[in-house]
């Protein structure tokens, strides 16, 4: 009995148990999902016999927050993917390696760290999604103030943002947009209650909120277009999404080395890895991501990306990665499930 609850815990906390101990493990926090984490571990170490990828999947934010947690004794040595904002917050509490990537000049200057310490790996749009099995794009929400509409009450399904980077950084984007527009965050967190008010739901992983939001009649959600278009794709789930109107909020996805990794030779390996050329045409192809990278020629990359047709809202990243703990800690304790 000893022996299968060490197994099951081992397999719990990684994606399994140490192949060999010979071996370096490289151990890699992700909210990238089983399914892209799987396929780079797999490819990696056919060409590097002498390392044993193992890797964590969960939420970007939770990612952040066992980082911080680990900071004296690190026990991770990868950051693959989260929203900039996170990174941003991650390098002034000096959690992350200073590395320059090989491909470092061919990011801009606004998808990278001043100091070396992050670099952009995608641009990943967030949408608005919904259940295209009783709505079609003409009758779904087509922007941001479509989402608080009457008609919308109860059938809106929301990943738990307190535990999402993403969720986290699409309502920080609608404070810094009042912010900007009105020089107040009144009307910012006003939207968010109206739009509490009409969530039905707040999911605690994206598995649960990709079921809700299949199961339900007219269920409507916000997520990134990549995941959206991957479980479409992979397990026929019946989704359909339409960029807002007014302006899309895109993300800079990023990563890092972890701050104090004792694996650096190794984690270097796999950070070039995983973001030459090859690799991000393949996490295009098959998972949907678009690289940040602007040296990768558009005929080396799948058509939807050319074709995908949005207008990217004009934000003020560095506000919103100072004030998105507070904005969502005021969230949390003053509009969540009081809006009913």
């Amino acid at each position: 009995m000893k022996t299968i609850l060490t197994v099951l815990i081992c397999i719990s906390f990684f994606n399994g148990c140490s192949k060999s101990d010979n071996k370096t493990k490289l151990v890699i926090y992700s909210p990238h999902g089983k399914e892209m984490l799987s396929e780079f571990e797999k490819q990696f170490e056919a060409t590097h016999a002498n390392i044993d990828i193992q890797w964590l999947d969960m939420g970007s934010q939770e990612v952040f927050d066992r980082i911080k947690t680990e900071k004296e004794n690190p026990l991770s040595d990868i950051w693959w993917g989260a929203p900039a904002t996170i990174f941003m917050r991650a390098e002034k509490l000096n959690l992350l390696e200073k590395y320059t990537p090989t491909w470092a000049e061919k990011i801009p200057v606004s998808g990278k760290s001043k100091n070396g310490m992050w670099y952009g790996t995608f641009l990943t749009p967030q949408v608005i999604t919904f259940n295209d099995k009783t709505l079609t794009n003409q009758n779904a929400p087509k922007d941001w103030n479509d989402l608080i509409l009457p008609e919308w009450k109860d059938k809106i399904i929301i990943r738990n943002p307190m535990a999402s980077g993403t969720m986290r950084v699409i309502y920080s984007a609608m404070i810094a947009s009042s912010i900007k527009n009105t020089g107040s965050d009144a009307e910012g967190f006003e939207w968010l209650k109206k739009l509490d008010a009409n969530t039905s739901s707040y999911a605690a992983d994206p598995t649960q909120m990709y079921i809700k939001l299949a199961g339900s009649e007219a269920a409507v959600s916000l997520w990134n277009m990549p995941d959206i278009i991957l479980q479409k794709t992979l397990y026929n789930y019946p989704f359909g999404y339409n960029f807002p109107e007014n302006g899309t909020v895109v993300l800079t996805d990023a990563i890092a080395i972890v701050k104090g990794t004792k694996n650096l030779e190794a984690a270097k390996e796999f950070y070039e890895f995983v973001t030459n050329e090859q690799s991000l045409i393949q996490q295009a192809e098959k998972f949907y991501r678009i690289p940040a990278r602007t040296d990768i020629a558009k005929d080396k990359l799948p058509k939807w990306i050319g074709d995908a047709d949005y207008k990217a809202m004009n934000l003020d990243w560095e506000l919103i990665s100072e004030k998105e703990s507070e904005w969502m800690k005021k969230w949390d304790t003053e509009i969540k499930g009081k809006s009913k």
